[in-house]
């Protein structure tokens, strides 16, 4: 047995591996020392940050813990994953979750304990739509990443309509997932030298709603402070430069007819303790009915956490700009989440009428003010033959996923760079990449090919397995060049943690004195020299979407 000694905490060490840290709250918790790639690596599990969200903090923002437990927290084994619907598909992405609404806790991963030399944070957002997700997913192990100097944190946060449902009162706010991941931030803050992290160099990263999460902690004046940089890998909340995806008028009738479906009676004042008074909180789950896999949601704008949307917000420089930014999208975002959640695509008589009718849908249920023809017409240059429902997908999964994801992050980032100056000497501290790469080996949630996408579609979400090292902990499954790729990608994230750059051949996003746009190549770099694109946005998001955004 041996003893560390830290600050107001201590931490102690037996010969089985086990390890307990007191932290400055008073917590103490117990967790395991691994051994990963020939390094130590200390993993705690299932450490709470909030109080239950159930009974009347249902909906509401999440409550710190108030009094420390006088028993030691098990950290060594998985805990509850936020109440969400998995189909029998997305099990098998995601695996088959233990859940309940008891679920704000969070898991760290770090190399060391000791504070003399504290190491830098890295906080993970994990995305799902707003509807899916935890971090007791497999594909979220984050020791990995610690065995490169950082101290990896993950929190859960509420999703669907526990986690965003806004009543239009203080007590059902709307974006009480957002607050969650708020919340953990501040226990970062207060806690995180306990277990050897730097409260004052956190790096805030996510993919998908992840980097949706990381755009509005970008933009949320209650965020400011708790982060000094930040990863976005495929989205963020900019859309429609005049009509956010959610604002509150939209979303409190959204939930006045969740209230209606489940018994309550949206027009009584009573209506939200109702909702609250729901024994089985299952029954706020619901699949599209088009037959989609997962339901979308969406943060609300025009509230505490969201004041502006991201247009006005960096016209009126009301934003945290003294952030450094890390940006980028696959690219082909598209397809697998076009898949996904519009099953008619896979129709073999889907056809042009089919197509244009899908893009009004998507823009009266989410996008709105879209030129649909317009959408249409040049999505549909590219297509030899349009009879042929396998290359109309392939249009609508490039034009969703372009209004998705891969135009609002470019143009989050574009416009983050211009406004962004906290030197004043053209160093906006903005980098861009396209993600140009998949694994040629290990396993795949989705094979595009056997959809009918052309053999070089790199998808959503298949950086993921690179951003934590998968082909490093299971190299039998992987090939070499997958194997050196990743140890790649995880110093440039992880370098960009410690130091803010996460490359020396990676040029930023903006060069105000030219306007010239640059952009890396995120790609196995088999002939040694550096892969930057000069805007490969310019006909899509600055050219058809220009007036959109």
């Amino acid at each position: 047995l041996y003893v560390v000694f830290i600050a107001n905490s201590v931490s102690c060490i037996d010969d089985n591996n086990f390890v307990t840290v007191k932290t400055l709250s008073g917590t103490t918790v117990r967790g395991q020392t691994l051994h990963v790639l020939n390094r130590d690596v200390h993993q705690f599990l299932n450490i709470p940050f909030a109080e239950p969200p159930v009974g009347d903090l249902r909906f509401a923002k999440p409550v710190p813990i108030k009094e420390p437990t006088k028993d030691v927290i098990d950290g060594t084994k998985p805990g509850n994953s936020c109440i969400q619907n998995l189909s029998p598909e997305m099990k098998q992405f995601i695996g088959d979750l233990q859940q309940s609404e008891d679920c704000l806790v969070l898991n760290v991963w770090t190399p060391s304990l000791e504070t003399t030399g504290l190491k830098p944070v890295m906080f993970w957002i994990y995305g799902g739509a707003f509807s899916l997700g935890s971090i007791f997913q497999t594909d979220y192990n984050g020791s990995v990443l610690a065995t490169n100097d950082v101290v990896f944190v993950a929190a859960n946060y509420r999703v669907g309509e526990l986690g965003f449902l806004y009543g239009a009162h203080e007590s059902a706010p709307g974006n009480a997932g957002l607050y969650d991941q708020l919340l953990a931030l501040k226990w970062i803050k207060d806690n995180i030298e306990s277990f050897g992290g730097d409260p004052n160099q956190v790096t805030i990263f996510g993919e998908s709603a992840g980097s949706m999460s990381v755009s509005a902690h970008l933009l949320s004046p209650l965020s400011k402070g708790l982060f000094k940089r930040a990863i976005m890998q495929s989205g963020s909340l900019m859309f429609n430069k005049d009509i956010p995806a959610s604002d509150t008028v939209r979303a409190l009738g959204k939930a006045k007819q969740w209230a209606q479906k489940l018994g309550c009676d949206p027009y009584d004042y009573e209506w939200l303790a109702c909702l609250r008074s729901i024994a089985d909180p299952n029954l706020f789950n619901q699949l599209p009915e088009n037959g989609g896999l997962f339901q979308v949601n969406f943060p609300v704008f025009g509230t505490e956490f969201l004041p502006h949307i991201p247009q006005k917000a960096f016209n009126k420089k009301l934003y945290n700009y003294d952030v450094e930014l890390i940006a980028g999208a696959t690219k082909d975002e598209g397809p697998m989440l076009a898949i996904l959640l519009y099953p008619i695509l896979m129709n073999p008589e889907f056809n042009v009428t089919g197509l244009t009718n899908l893009v009004a849908e998507i823009n009266d249920q989410l996008f709105r003010n879209v030129d649909v023809r317009k959408a249409v017409d040049y999505y549909l240059q590219g297509v030899d033959d349009r009879t042929d429902p396998v290359q109309l997908r392939l249009a609508f999964s490039q034009l969703y996923g372009d209004l998705l994801i891969t135009c609002p992050a470019y143009r989050f980032a574009r416009l983050f760079a211009a406004n962004n100056s906290p030197s004043d000497n053209n160093n906006n501290n903005v980098w861009y990449y396209r993600w140009n790469y998949a694994p040629t080996g290990g396993p795949q949630f989705m094979d595009p090919k056997s959809l009918g996408f052309p053999d070089n579609t790199i998808v959503h979400g298949i950086d993921m397995g690179f951003t934590f090292g998968q082909p490093l902990l299971e190299p039998t499954l992987f090939t070499e060049k997958d194997y050196d790729f990743t140890i790649d990608i995880i110093k440039m994230w992880t370098d960009f943690a410690k130091f803010g750059n996460p490359s020396k051949d990676w040029p930023k996003l903006l060069d105000k004195t030219t306007g010239a746009i640059k952009v890396k190549d995120l790609t196995p770099d088999d002939t040694k020299t550096t892969r930057v694109l000069d805007n490969p946005f310019e006909s899509t998001c600055d050219g058809v979407w220009d007036y959109y955004y």
